[in-house]
């Protein structure tokens, strides 16, 4: 049996994977002797997310590397599959999240001053459960508070490469429709990968 094509091997296990893979964890897929390099391996990819266009699925390129997933605009469809709907994120929750992607590293008082109320625990906790924050370090002041920001997951899971792709804040007090955008960007991760929130 002669050995399948790359561009082959990359969809078979991007399907298999279940998240993104990196092109490290791509590239480990082969034996040493037969390891593609790095370009052709994008080259793969390439005329992989080429093949997908006009259909069910896309290839993406994330923070965390490469996935396959549902387009955006078949979302709707798809979502129906699960019964029950994905739980909402509170106002106070989003409005966290927000504030520790566009200013991060940021402490907990800090979150607290802009938005003018405390900062549930239950909220850091929810937030760090789902793996989208997490402590970067401490503040060198009395108490040395945590400070948070983001993670690869949370950018994976909103389907952004990086920071530098989060929408443009026009004006703090507008975090509630913050909040939508990155439930709109979840909502793709969502219907692709079986898991809700």
């Amino acid at each position: 049996m002669s050995e399948p094509a790359l561009k082959v091997v990359l969809e078979a296990a991007l399907a298999a994977a279940g998240e993104p893979l990196s092109l490290e964890r791509l590239q480990g897929l082969f034996d040493e002797t037969a390891r593609p390099e790095r370009e052709h391996l994008r080259q793969a990819l390439d005329e992989l997310a080429g093949d997908y266009r006009g259909r069910g699925l896309e290839l993406t390129e994330v923070a965390g590397g490469f996935r396959l997933q549902v387009p955006s605009h078949l979302a709707p469809w798809v979502n129906r599959l699960w019964e029950e709907r994905p739980g909402r994120y509170s106002r106070a929750l989003l409005e966290t999240l927000a504030l520790i992607a566009y200013r991060q590293p940021i402490t907990r008082a800090e979150i607290e001053a802009v938005r003018g109320v405390g900062v549930s625990s239950t909220i850091i906790r929810t937030l760090q459960e789902r793996g989208w924050i997490k402590v970067l370090g401490h503040r060198e002041v009395p108490g040395r508070p945590a400070l948070f920001g983001t993670t690869r997951q949370f950018l994976d899971y909103f389907n952004l490469r990086s920071l530098g792709e989060l929408p443009a804040l026009p004006a703090l007090r507008d975090l509630e429709a913050v909040g939508r955008d990155l439930e709109d960007h979840g909502a793709m991760a969502d219907g692709n990968d079986g898991q809700r929130p």
